[in-house]
């Protein structure tokens, strides 16, 4: 019973790696539709929460939830099985960008790419519509969406993102923390199954192993001449960089790029022109941006080992953000229950919807929307996916079909 259920999971999450284009914050949209509207694995309000619980960890937030949706449906294997199928399809993408990246030069490659953005446009203001009217039901929790969205316009950092979620949850404490008419919601019932599925012990040992990889490595690094250097060295001073960069990734996918660059070992081996051509196919692809990390870990390794490189680094760069939403789980169900954590997660949810509506301008408008013929195709896009329903997969694929047409119409 168990491994049909793995391999179901395994079969919803490959189609979800294959066709979830648009970066962390479509993937929400993506998983949303899947997980609450089609198969009903989760509850409206259960999926809001998980996704303000990943919003608060370092790591890919996307990735996290989709492992914790695999963890509650399936256990400890349901989770390897969400993981690997949302993850697979956008390494194997990189990977062949990265070996055959000359042949997808020119007018109808470009186009391509382009298109593959403006579907992201309207994936993105799709989520923005659907979850902003479901977690910000009032005129408080909108007010607080639009309060984020003016603070990530004027914040210029990194932590950016991180600042404003705290703010939410302050703000959702002070809003409804003394309101004898928030409605304090019981725990769902689907996520009471988490105790089983994770216990006290099993987050402290993950809580543990983050600990202890993140202060031993760089100690490891500085005896690794000891133990006789060579590729050992290479591969645990590889290991290192990514799991570090995925350690410290607060708000999404896109803050990994300033710190995969400033990595010693990435800046040594691997050229400018190469790494943000990289980034730009990860893009570009469905599924994870960390994904980026099997890319770098190919151009890094030689030429005799690019592929166990690329696992090295795909493995290190999301095994932080994977131990830390094991180490919390355990917790959030009675955290969840109190009622000043209920007005917490009102305000995160809500700052949520602010992340979502300023992520929508940029990266994703401001990448992709150059001109009327885009504006038109980012919206027959969203129309198709709001009111006709039309699968995201088609949707996906008219647009590119619109930017490739567009490009060659302009040479």
């Amino acid at each position: 019973m168990r491994g049909r259920g793995a391999l179901e999971i395994l079969g919803v999450f490959l189609k979800l790696g294959l066709t979830s284009f648009g970066g962390p914050v479509a993937h929400l949209g993506y998983f949303r539709r899947e997980f609450v509207e089609r198969r009903r694995w989760l509850d409206e309000a259960t999926y809001g929460d998980l996704v303000a619980l990943c919003q608060f960890l370092p790591g890919p937030a996307s990735s996290q939830v989709g492992f914790s949706v695999g963890l509650l449906r399936g256990g400890w294997l349901g989770a390897l099985a969400a993981w690997c199928g949302f993850t697979l399809p956008s390494v194997a993408l990189l990977l062949a960008f990265a070996a055959f990246a000359p042949d997808l030069k020119g007018t109808i490659g470009q186009g391509l790419v382009h298109g593959l953005k403006l579907t992201a446009v309207a994936v993105v203001a799709q989520a923005v519509w659907d979850m902003g009217r479901r977690l910000c039901p009032d005129r408080r929790r909108t007010a607080v969406a639009i309060a984020a969205i003016a603070l990530l316009s004027a914040l210029h950092t990194v932590y950016a993102q991180l600042i404003v979620i705290a703010l939410g949850a302050l703000a959702g404490l002070a809003l409804y923390g003394r309101d004898p008419a928030f409605d304090v919601r019981g725990v769902p019932g689907h996520m009471a199954t988490l105790d089983r599925r994770v216990s006290h012990s099993a987050g402290i040992v993950a809580l543990v192993l983050f600990g202890v990889l993140l202060a031993g490595l760089p100690a490891m690094l500085r005896f690794s001449p000891m133990l006789g250097g060579g590729l050992a060295e290479q591969a645990l001073a590889s290991f290192d960089a990514f799991f570090r960069s995925g350690a410290l990734v607060f708000g999404g996918g896109h803050v990994v790029l300033p710190l995969l660059q400033q990595q010693p070992l990435i800046h040594a081996t691997v050229g400018q022109n190469e790494l943000l051509a990289g980034y730009g196919a990860a893009q570009a692809v469905p599924g994870p941006l960390f994904s980026f990390a099997a890319y770098l870990g190919w151009m890094i390794a030689g030429a005799g080992g690019r592929l166990a490189g690329a696992v090295l680094a795909t493995v290190a760069i999301f095994l932080p953000g994977l131990l830390l939403v094991v180490a919390a789980l355990p917790h959030w169900q009675g955290l969840r229950a109190r009622r000043s954590t209920a007005a917490m997660f009102a305000g995160v949810n809500a700052a949520v919807v602010g992340l979502l509506a300023a992520a929508l301008y940029s990266p994703v408008w401001t990448s992709a929307v150059h001109g009327p013929a885009d504006f038109a195709i980012a919206a027959a896009g969203l129309l198709l996916l709001v009111r006709w329903k039309t699968p995201p997969l088609a949707v996906v694929a008219l647009c590119a079909a619109a930017g490739i047409g567009t490009a060659v119409w302009m040479a």
